[in-house]
């Protein structure tokens, strides 16, 4: 949906038109309007508008909610830049996989079972058998479809197929129930003109749309109305054609569907519960919130006490599951699961950070073991399904209620995999998890591993978690790097390079001094992994970027004894995620670095079987490099960075404890 000049039609638009409302509001009017002409929205344009590129020129939707992102972006104070819509491509896939063995005519083309061949029975049980086939196909159809028509008499479901209620509770423009609005005028053709306009009704009247904002409820409101036109289903005037509502009556429908009030803290508007929710709750830290507020921060402790402390009418808390840096999207889905009936179906859009962060750990588990967690489409970074964000997503499928036996892997997802006809493509990678394998390998905090889309990566891959995942951690007592009462403990580098950086200066060929390590300073080639800094290599060119701060001249006194020490930041390109080095005595750290605290008794006997603390060192280092464990990491890695969480439930290779115990 973005090509090269479309980041910059936005800021062009940004310097002839400076109030994002005037932008929002103008650009409705201009597809309106290219409605009424028909006309495509470019000619209908402000003349003051830069011109369209013609990427934006099929989906006037999709440009809305942009200019509804850049707004609620600037309002928090982010930058717009950063802004980015979920594409629509994702919405119709999903909405097709949820939807597309519900409707109406999909029951009526299910195969009719083989009746008895006539020809194969003796005369005398020729009438018998006629009646048996008949009676059979009929019982058959009946059976199939009375279910179907009793939830579309008691407006359960539309004759397209639509479980109902339908929900979404961060609406923002409306491209759910819009996708939704074109997925069902699809399915609704061979329906009779009565029945399309009785079917729009019962929709429409059972949506329950929910946003925060003012301004993205108005947006939606219009947005919804005009893809009801656009799709022939309503008039842009009371003059209404066959198979149409009237626009009074649309707008109506539309404006007692959508609602503003705050889904996290508020109570939900309706009565009834959805039976389908759809939705890309805002993928925002609370720390984030309120950054171009003067009272900001306080506002930010205002929101996350009332999160922590918002319980329901009995006394229980609403959010049960809160961890870490808050993230609003977790709540979103803890929210969801509230408001679905039993048996209802979600579909939420998230990152794919989820499946493996610790903070999320404890949603997981309430998503295995009091929900149905069905299915996964996982895309990796490169997929780049938002535009501008190589940050990878991932769709969720879930059952209300219930408690999770296995869940459907599909991925990793190609952007050109998606269609709106099946959802996806059959050439995607699938695996069924099940869950007392799951419990293993990921001790029941229920992550999941990145799976690699060739076979035999895969294979690979699955035979190293099987191996390891029964084995100790590197955090966990008694075993031999730990003992009951002491464990290694995983520690960040002792300099804060943002608030050191008066401090910290380059490395010059005459240089003498304390050196800084950072994570630049870690190279690796195959399976070997160095320290490269210019205080051990002086051959290191005087304009490379590792004599860029080298030196350290601050208070913080450097390490009396050597480390073992990893790079905590990873380039997401580079083929090795964990490299360890022996970090020698007399270094400072930086906070890009992490290094192992081993407790000293344990130390202390490796140095005496080994013959020295440096070459006991070395030995933990070659076996922490291992092409296993880097795999692992690999695997287990819930973003770019290594956290400290990660080094510490790195598995101990089963060989290498028999090695080493005997060595202990």
């Amino acid at each position: 949906m973005r090509s090269g000049n479309v980041s910059g039609w936005y800021a062009r638009l940004d310097r002839e038109c400076l109030s994002r409302h005037q932008q929002i509001d103008t650009w409705l009017d201009s597809w309106e309007l290219a409605l009424k002409r028909n006309m495509p929205i470019a000619s209908v344009l402000p003349d003051n508008w830069p011109t369209l590129p013609a990427s934006l020129l099929t989906d006037p939707g999709h440009v809305l909610d942009q200019l509804l992102c850049r707004y609620d972006a600037q309002k928090d104070g982010r930058s717009p830049r950063g802004a980015h819509p979920i594409p629509t491509m994702i919405v119709d896939a999903i909405l097709a996989d949820e939807l597309k063995s519900d409707n109406l005519n999909a029951v009526a083309k299910q195969p009719v079972k083989a009746k008895i061949s006539l020809s194969a029975l003796p005369p005398g049980f020729h009438s018998h058998a006629t009646k048996l086939n008949g009676s059979s196909t009929t019982e058959n159809h009946v059976e199939e479809d009375e279910e179907t028509m009793k939830e579309i008499e008691s407006n359960k479901r539309t004759r397209s197929g639509i479980p109902l209620p339908f929900a979404d509770p961060a609406s923002g423009g409306g491209l759910f129930a819009a996708r939704l609005i074109r997925w069902h005028s699809e399915s609704s053709k061979k329906l009779s003109d009565y029945e399309k306009q009785e079917d729009i009704r019962v929709l429409l009247s059972k949506m329950q749309l929910f946003d925060i904002s003012q301004t993205a409820k108005k947006a939606s409101e219009r947005r919804i109305f005009l893809e009801l036109v656009r799709c022939g289903i309503a008039s842009l005037n009371d003059v209404a054609m066959d198979g149409q509502i009237s626009r009074t009556e649309a707008e109506e429908l539309i404006q007692n569907s959508i609602k503003v009030g705050n889904t996290l803290l508020g109570e939900w508007p309706w009565d009834e519960k959805p039976r389908l929710l759809l939705s890309n709750p805002p993928w925002l830290r609370i720390k984030d919130r309120f950054r171009g507020h003067e009272n900001g921060s306080q506002l930010r402790k205002e929101l996350g006490r009332e999160l922590r402390t918002k319980t329901e009418h009995d006394g229980s808390l609403r959010f049960s599951t809160l961890s870490g840096n808050v993230n609003l999207y977790r709540l979103f889905i803890e929210r969801s699961l509230q408001l679905v009936q039993s048996g209802g179906r979600i579909r939420l859009v998230t990152p794919d950070s989820f499946l493996r962060e610790q903070s999320s750990a404890p949603l997981r588990t309430l998503l295995v073991n009091k929900h149905e967690w069905t299915s996964i489409w996982a895309f990796p970074d490169a997929s780049k399904i938002f535009a501008g964000v190589t940050q990878g997503v991932l769709a969720l499928g879930l059952t209300v209620g219930g408690e999770t036996d296995c869940v459907l892997i599909f991925g990793p997802i190609e952007r050109g995999e998606l269609c709106h006809q099946t959802g996806l493509k059959p050439s995607i990678p699938c695996m069924t998890l099940e869950r007392e394998r799951w419990a293993n390998w990921s001790r029941k905090d229920w992550s999941v591993p990145r799976l690699p889309r060739n076979r035999d990566e895969r294979d690979y891959l699955l035979a190293v978690i099987d191996e390891l995942s029964s084995v100790s951690r590197l955090s966990e007592p008694n075993h031999w790097l730990s003992s009951e009462d002491e464990q290694v403990r995983v520690k960040v580098g002792e300099v804060d390079q943002t608030n050191w950086s008066s401090d910290i200066h380059s490395w010059r060929k005459e240089s003498q001094g304390i050196p800084f390590v950072r994570g630049i300073h870690f190279i690796s080639f195959e399976d070997e992994v160095w320290l490269h800094h210019p205080a051990f290599d002086s051959k290191i060119s005087g304009t490379s970027p590792e004599r860029k701060q080298a030196l350290w001249k601050g208070k913080i006194a450097p390490s009396k004894q050597a480390r073992l020490a990893c790079q905590a930041i990873v380039n997401a390109q580079q083929t090795r995620r964990l490299r360890w080095i022996v970090l020698p005595s007399g270094c400072v750290l930086g906070n890009s670095v992490n290094h192992l605290q081993i407790p000293d008794k344990i130390m202390k006997t490796l140095a005496k079987k080994h013959k020295s603390r440096q070459k006991a060192l070395e030995w933990i280092c070659q076996l922490l490099n291992s092409e296993k464990l880097d795999v692992w990491a690999r695997a287990w890695a819930a973003n770019n960075n290594v956290n400290n969480y990660e080094l510490e439930l790195l598995p101990l290779l089963e060989d290498e404890i028999g090695r080493a115990s005997q060595v202990v």
